[in-house]
């Protein structure tokens, strides 16, 4: 069922590829079972643009029977087959890039050119790569390591993989959880978040018009509660990757660990921008205002925290007020928008509940409303910038997930990197400093899984991406996320020509 909303041909031109419904099931679209309906929600403007029946358990059951039914035959595909298949698909991704772009800015609020510059191209990006490493998957060279027997090690794919994907990437989150695992010869059933499933289901679709087989890529789209539990808890599936908060990842850690799955799980963050007395502060003052406001800080690296030393405290947090004050709120289709709305008013309501809150120990610097006018429909809030906070407060430590920066003083460098380290979290981080000695000694401390210097926000295919602490385990990108797709196997053959007969005395000794 479709509900025209905002949806026009130009801001939607794939809305026809939704009909038959959202869950996408061995090669085909249907309905979901579970009796209740969703609605997408433009949230630049609060209009429905698409109305789908939610998954159910009986979804789920049916999706992964599918990917357990295609695992033999996609395992049994060569290296060389498997690449040429997502080779292809990288080129379906390419062709329709614009649709993509499109259909990722309405569900999620994103500007246009954020999409068509770097969730897609990225998209297309991992896919080629992945194409690439499915070749090149390999597990040890064999040798003779006890008497005459030969050893080697083979990396197999796992089998059925359920993966559940958040709202805030939700084309590039699919890409990262599907591409790795199919590389590798496993089958999928992704559960993309209920508030954002179309370019999940864009791209299985465009998977499967590449020629990769029916139940390789299956999309269900349901509750947490419901579809996800019941995915992430279901025997037949062997590996579980989830994507969301810390909160919701401990759940799924619980359910998943019942059955004794492999588990993949990149949590939260509370990203530090640490600067240095030496740094370029008009370079850091840039990188603070984009690291913060990327995706409106609905990102798990943004930075959230920064730590400047004292001699530029004052002057970074004027100049970042004043770069925070240009920054253009608007239709994310419209040319010049800088920034979007958040995902929702709930999420909105949430970021400002965080903000007003701190006005009782903390200094609202700038930002902290909810703008008036022609944007108050949607689910905006003004770029925000809080200092003098204290350390332990809430606002310092707690995710906030939306376009807020805290900035707080330090003095040596030692208490820089103290704090930096002083939250549960750890997936990425950011150090500003002319100094290498003392940026790479930043490197080493600093305990996340990615540290920037003089940069903050950049990610490549070839490299890693997972935290640590509280910020998970295991890695997305790269070839390091490709063999967690993966288990492996010790072989071992004895190279004598006859059988040996008298094995059993090296066992039992003489009888």
């Amino acid at each position: 069922m479709q509900n025209p909303g905002t949806a026009t041909p130009e801001r939607f031109p794939a809305q026809d590829r939704f009909a038959e419904g959202a869950q996408f099931i061995a090669g085909r679209l249907t309905k979901g079972t579970s009796g209740r309906t969703h609605a997408v929600v433009d949230p630049a403007t609060g209009e429905e643009v698409y109305t789908y029946e939610l998954a159910g358990s009986d979804d789920v059951d049916a999706a992964v029977a599918a990917a357990r039914e295609a695992f033999p035959g996609w395992a049994a595909t060569t290296p060389g087959e498997r690449s040429d298949a997502l080779h292809r698909f990288a080129a379906v991704l390419a062709e329709r890039a614009e649709d993509f772009a499109r259909a990722e800015s309405l569900q999620c609020g994103k500007p246009l050119m954020l999409t068509r510059e770097f969730d897609v191209p990225g998209t297309i990006d991992n896919t080629a790569f992945f194409a690439g490493a499915a070749r090149h998957l390999q597990g040890q060279s064999a040798g003779e390591y006890s008497g005459d027997h030969t050893s080697y090690v083979r990396r197999e794919p796992i089998g059925v993989v359920g993966s559940i994907a958040p709202w805030n990437y939700p084309l590039q989150m699919a890409a990262w959880k599907i591409l790795p695992a199919i590389a590798a010869g496993n089958t999928i059933v992704l559960k993309p978040a209920e508030l954002t499933p179309l370019t999940s289901l864009l791209f299985a679709q465009a998977a499967t018009d590449a020629g990769i087989p029916d139940g390789v890529i299956n999309i269900v789209t349901g509750t947490g509660r419901e579809a996800g539990e019941r995915l992430v808890g279901h025997p037949d599936v062997a590996m579980t990757s989830f994507t969301g908060s810390t909160a919701v990842g401990r759940r799924v850690a619980e359910i998943a660990t019942a059955t004794v799955k492999r588990l993949h799980l990149e949590l939260g963050g509370k990203a530090p921008f640490v600067v240095f007395d030496d740094a370029d502060l008009e370079a850091a003052v840039n990188g603070a205002v984009a690291g913060a406001l990327i995706n409106t800080g609905q990102d798990c690296t943004a930075a959230t925290r920064a730590y400047v030393q004292r001699p530029l405290y004052e002057a970074f947090v004027e100049r970042t007020a004043a770069l925070m004050e240009t920054v253009r709120l608007g239709d994310p289709f419209a040319a010049g928008t800088d920034l979007g709305p958040l995902i929702s008013h709930v999420q909105r309501d949430r970021v400002a509940g965080f903000v007003d809150r701190a006005r009782a120990y903390a200094r609202v610097v700038t930002g902290g409303e909810v703008p008036k006018g022609d944007l108050e429909n949607g689910a905006y809030y003004r770029p925000t910038l809080v200092a003098d906070a204290a350390q332990d407060s809430e606002i310092v430590q707690s995710e906030i997930f939306g376009p807020v920066l805290v900035v707080l003083p330090f003095d040596g460098d030692d208490d820089g990197i103290r704090l930096a380290n002083d939250t549960p979290y750890g997936l990425a981080a950011s150090a500003w400093s002319r100094d290498v000695y003392r940026a790479n000694r930043a490197t080493r401390e600093i305990k996340a899984g990615c540290v920037w210097i003089n940069d903050h926000i950049p990610i490549i295919s070839e490299m890693p991406h997972g935290g640590y602490k509280a910020s998970g385990f295991g890695k997305d990108m790269s070839a390091y996320s490709f063999e967690e797709y993966t288990q492996i196997k010790h072989v071992m053959f004895d190279n004598t020509a006859v059988a040996r007969k008298d094995w059993h005395r090296t066992v039992f000794g003489d009888r």
